[in-house]
């Protein structure tokens, strides 16, 4: 892994979901590009393509494709041959594809959300029980995916003018994905840190293109990581784990199956939005991983 920048600094791409953006980061940069433990980062954070700032596709993509514009961004146009990569929500999705079709230039990758599945289920009892609930727990969650993955245009239709159900319809995420106190979601967040996440969608006009990546996957064949049950990401994978991710991570057995797990780090807080709820753990939970790698 070749340094950049600053001594001991490697580049670093920090990769935003939904209904997040590059906004996420702001606590969590000035920790990464600091140099403690002997290392630091040159961070890139692209909003993803349709998202906030990035030009919206000419029609609905899904991860795998993203992973391609974003692995031609850092190699072709910013010059970097070789890159980390640190990611939750959609972006588990998308670094495992950066990981497994440029395993020459991606050299490792952090994630924080297990979205992939295995195509041969589950293996043992502690493996079924979580599939149990975790399929319990999508029961409640997946009416705005089933939405957004089939007739995404009918809901952008109604917030094209309406402000306040865009907020409505990101708040809710927020409120019910993160480790909030007392069912207050200004115990974890910020008024501004929500505003800001809420005013880029609006002023970029990208509430609609941003779901696309929803149909985009069930294009690209949905959550099934490969049919060949022997094929995983080989690239060396740290997870972490925070209590409050809204979709249980499967026991690390099953994770292995899929990833090439060097690092499994059980949170003691956090939820979903893990860089914006709990900046300092998960940087140094990064810093010691990529360590390791380089």
């Amino acid at each position: 892994m070749k340094k950049v920048g600053k001594k001991n600094n490697y580049p670093l791409v920090l990769l935003h979901g939904w209904p997040g953006s590059i906004s996420e980061f702001h606590n969590i940069i000035p920790m990464l590009t600091e140099n403690s433990n002997n290392i630091s980062f040159d961070v890139i954070a692209p909003s993803l393509p349709g998202f906030g700032f990035s030009d919206k596709p000419n029609k609905p993509i899904g991860p795998r494709k993203m992973a391609n514009y974003i692995n031609n961004l850092l190699v072709d146009v910013l010059g970097y041959k070789n890159y980390f990569v640190q990611d939750g929500d959609w972006v588990s999705y998308i670094a495992a594809w950066l990981a497994f079709d440029n395993p020459k230039n991606c050299k490792g990758i952090h994630v924080n959300m297990m979205g992939f599945r295995h195509v041969n289920g589950t293996q043992n009892e502690e493996e079924k029980k979580w599939d149990n609930d975790f399929e319990l727990n999508v029961e409640l969650q997946k009416g705005y995916m089933t939405q957004k993955a089939t007739k995404p245009l009918t809901l952008a239709y109604s917030m094209i003018d309406n402000p306040v159900g865009v907020a409505a319809w990101i708040l809710e995420k927020f409120h019910g994905w993160s480790d909030i106190k007392e069912n207050d979601l200004f115990s974890t967040f910020t008024k501004d840190e929500l505003l800001r996440n809420i005013m880029i969608y609006l002023l970029t006009n990208t509430f609609e293109s941003s779901s696309w990546i929803y149909y985009g996957r069930r294009l690209e064949g949905g959550r099934i990581f490969s049919n060949n049950p022997s094929t995983r990401v080989e690239t060396p994978t740290a997870c972490s784990i925070f209590p409050k991710e809204f979709l249980k991570w499967p026991p690390k057995s099953y994770v292995e199956r899929i990833y090439n797990v060097q690092q499994w780090t059980e949170m003691p807080r956090g939820g979903h939005f893990a860089a914006l709820e709990e900046p300092s753990l998960l940087s140094n939970d990064i810093k010691t991983f990529f360590k390791k790698l380089v």
